[in-house]
């Protein structure tokens, strides 16, 4: 004699019993089975593709902190659609203020939930469900190492102009004894090879011409009397 099928009663307890999770994806939580029918915000998937919700919150009595590790739920994405059109209505508070209409649809991804994995999701080999605009975490992984680098490389250059100055500065005269000449000024003259009073002694109209355009002097060297003082100064 064949043993009866489970009646209505039974079939419901079956479904109720079936494993289950909390997802996270696009800032929303949503509890799925396996042969549940979601929308969520657009992933980076096409029809047809497979995909692996790796933000589990919780696999049937287990409960993440916050995540539940090695857990999963994988999905086929069924199609690329758009949510129902939404209005918002704007208006400016102000003396010439302005209003208007404004609707809009959200982009949304459609997929089926076709197995909820306690374990082993990390080995499983599905494609990551990521959203369409953001950076998968494994790129984000994969680019942290080389900013390291570049932050020791820009703490480095000031290290090495540091080191330099003084070489610089070590056969040179104190520029700063020419009247309107601080430290910056200085710094600009040293930057165009000029280190010495002998070398602005030395300057033809010509040259003054020069560095008055070249360092935005803005006729400073002639009015300051510069190549006079160097010449004293040299001496």
């Amino acid at each position: 004699m064949t043993p009866a099928g489970p009646g209505p009663k039974d079939a419901a307890e079956m479904k109720e019993y079936q494993m289950f999770a909390v997802l996270k994806t696009g800032g929303k939580q949503y509890k799925v089975q396996a042969g549940d029918v979601l929308r969520v915000e657009k992933l980076a998937a096409n029809a047809g593709d497979k995909v692996q919700f790796n933000e589990i919150l919780m696999v049937g009595a287990t409960v993440g902190t916050p995540l539940v590790e090695g857990a999963g739920v994988q999905a086929e994405v069924i199609d690329q659609i758009k949510g129902e059109k939404l209005i918002h209505f704007v208006k400016r508070r102000r003396k010439h203020g302005s209003q208007r209409t404004k609707g809009h649809r959200q982009q949304l991804t459609l997929l089926r939930v076709t197995d909820v994995l306690e374990n082993g999701a990390d080995k499983s080999g599905v494609m990551a469900a990521v959203g369409a605009g953001s950076v998968s975490g494994a790129a984000v992984a994969a680019a942290a190492p080389a900013k390291k680098p570049a932050k020791k490389a820009e703490k480095a250059a000031p290290k090495a102009e540091k080191a330099a100055a003084p070489a610089a500065d070590a056969g040179a005269d104190d520029l700063k004894q020419l009247s309107g000449v601080g430290p910056a000024l200085e710094k600009k003259l040293h930057a165009a090879g000029v280190t010495s009073f002998a070398q602005i002694a030395a300057w033809t109209e010509a040259d003054v011409a020069e560095f008055d355009e070249k360092l935005s002097f803005k006729g400073r060297i002639e009015r300051e009397g510069w190549v006079d003082q160097a010449k004293k100064l040299a001496k």
